[in-house]
């Protein structure tokens, strides 16, 4: 073989082994460079330790009787995890575009109903918002997404001031105009009124997994980039009593 065919030769291994090597650490690059890291699940403890503490008095179910609201601090959203040449990048997206409310008697949740405006939900890449606003949600037609409790809920053990204690609520997700029946652990911690108020405090927060293809979604997939069958709605809220209580 001559030096011609053998420069031509070497040249033509040697673009075919960057390509293969660009095709594999791109991925890794976008991954690791050009996308926000993915936010942290919502949660109110830091370690399983923390739902058994006992930080506070006990609280008094009488005090916290009668509605509540969605107040500030509150968010929901979605995580799901891109697959780009198999790298797998977990996206989230948030909004604090959340209403709602729950109604106590006793020591039982009797009603709750929760809101989003999915069209608000953001992740760092307006492209990827647009899509996912455009053509997976279809945000034009089905503006929110909603909980609905079926089943009320007893907390049979009263829990202490500031405890986070998880339950398991059973609803309605309506999602992209499609409703489905859900089962979600929900972590909860309530901190007792202070001296002299009415006003208290609720948090709520937790993880709906869901099947895009259950409500009537496709999964984006664009190729070089597609995103997981499955996901997660999640949420964190804080809630109020309504201004006239």
């Amino acid at each position: 073989m001559g030096k011609r065919a053998k420069a031509i030769l070497f040249t033509a291994v040697g673009v075919i082994l960057v390509g293969g090597l660009a095709a594999f650490i791109a991925p890794k690059i976008y991954r690791d460079y050009f996308v926000a890291p993915a936010a942290v699940a919502p949660t109110l403890s830091a370690n399983e330790s923390t739902l058994k503490a006992d930080p506070g008095e006990p609280l008094d179910p009488a005090a916290f009787v009668g509605d509540w609201q969605v107040g500030a601090g509150s968010y929901a959203g979605y995580r799901v995890n891109e697959v780009l040449n198999g790298t797998d990048v977990t996206v989230t997206g948030r909004t604090e575009q959340v209403t709602g409310s729950l109604t106590a008697e006793g020591q039982t949740v009797t009603q709750a109903t929760f809101t989003v405006d999915v069209a608000s939900i953001k992740t760092d890449n307006s492209s990827r918002d647009g899509y996912f606003r455009e053509n997976v949600v279809r945000a034009s037609a089905n503006p929110t997404a909603t909980f609905t409790l079926t089943t009320p809920l007893t907390i049979d053990r009263v829990p202490n001031s500031g405890e986070v204690t998880e339950h398991t609520l059973s609803g309605d997700l309506t999602l992209a105009g499609v409703t489905k029946p859900v089962s979600v652990t929900v972590q909860l911690r309530v901190d007792a009124p202070a001296a002299g108020t009415n006003t208290g405090t609720v948090e709520i927060a937790g993880q709906i997994p869901i099947t895009f293809a259950d409500f009537g979604m496709t999964a984006p997939n664009l190729g070089f980039v597609s995103v997981e069958p499955t996901g997660s709605v999640e949420f964190s809220l804080a809630l109020d009593r309504p201004a006239a209580q």
